[in-house]
């Protein structure tokens, strides 16, 4: 048997449990993974209390989509992975469980220097930031505006912005702001003044801003800041994209992402793989919590406490 973590209702964090549910067998181009670690999302809470448009729960439902662990057993027509290899995966439904099954094309092997909790903080944090800065086409010379800059999403979209040659500003807390400036970003505190506070710290001007919190007053800045509303998206905002003429890649929009911009996501975990082997890299860990605490991980991604949130089973 395993264990995992269900909801048959929607509500708040009380209504996850740990229950028992027998261990999943390998079938035709999956592997079984006995999970290290379980990547705990904003959009978890959100379908969760009913705060993003799902199915009618007819079954106990599955929480999760990232993660990280040790294989334990190849299905057929599997190549290139073996039980012992440490990997991390991505896309994967019900991750917050002792054990899962993984589509190999959403599987990839994980340095021994990137541990089981930075592997599943990656999927959706570094797969949005990373299609997102691609979809808005960031390169060098440009000038990026990200809202939510310390969040999970926001560290990744200033990462690699950084290394694809953009200057980033990115908002804050100011207790925030020494992560930000880590990263290779100028810090600047939200709240009233932030234009010109942006202003200030980009006098040549703002060419592309991501929002990743999702707040009037970035929506508002960014409009005032950048010419092109082709390049102003938001993560959070998707219902109120279009009347506004900017984009929006999930967070609510009615339109779906793209087959390239799904590929993009995909891409990034490998990518990102890739410098956090190289030390090229950084992910801030939050609390690891046991999966049994899975109400309290949520309270946690709720009240927007810093650091990558895990389950650790």
């Amino acid at each position: 048997m395993s264990t995992a973590i269900v909801y048959t209702a929607f509500g708040g964090p009380e209504v996850l449990t740990l229950v028992d549910v027998e261990t999943p067998q390998p079938t035709p181009g999956h592997v079984l993974v006995r999970v290290e670690a379980a990547g705990v999302n904003p959009i978890d809470a959100k379908l969760r209390g009913g705060r993003r448009a799902s199915a009618a729960i007819t079954h106990p439902r599955r929480v999760g989509n990232d993660g990280a662990g040790v294989v334990t057993a190849v299905g057929e027509d599997v190549d290139g992975f073996r039980p012992g290899d440490e990997v991390v995966f991505f896309g994967t439904s019900g991750t917050y469980a002792s054990d899962v099954l993984v589509d190999a094309a959403k599987l990839h092997h994980r340095a021994p220097q990137v541990s089981a909790a930075v592997g599943a903080a990656i999927g959706i944090p570094a797969g949005t930031a990373y299609q997102s800065l691609r979809s808005l086409d960031v390169r060098a010379g440009d000038t990026l505006l990200v809202h939510g800059g310390s969040g999970s999403v926001g560290q990744a979209a200033i990462q690699f912005a950084v290394l694809w040659g953009a200057k980033v500003v990115a908002t804050a807390s100011p207790k925030r702001f020494d992560r930000v400036r880590e990263l290779g970003a100028t810090p600047v505190a939200y709240g009233e003044g932030l234009a010109d506070r942006v202003r200030e710290a980009a006098p040549d001007g703002v060419t592309v801003a991501f929002d990743a919190a999702g707040t009037d007053e970035a929506l508002d800045v960014s409009l005032e800041l950048v010419a092109d509303r082709s390049r102003i998206a938001t993560i959070v905002r998707g219902a109120d994209a279009a009347g506004l003429g900017i984009r929006a890649f999930s967070g609510g929009s009615p339109e779906p992402l793209t087959a390239q911009q799904n590929a993009w996501r995909a891409e990034a975990v490998p990518v990102t793989l890739a410098l956090l082997a190289a030390d090229a890299f950084s992910v801030e860990l939050g609390p690891q919590l046991p999966l049994a605490e899975a109400a309290e991980a949520h309270r946690l991604v709720e009240s927007h406490a810093p650091g990558k949130i895990t389950l650790i089973p």
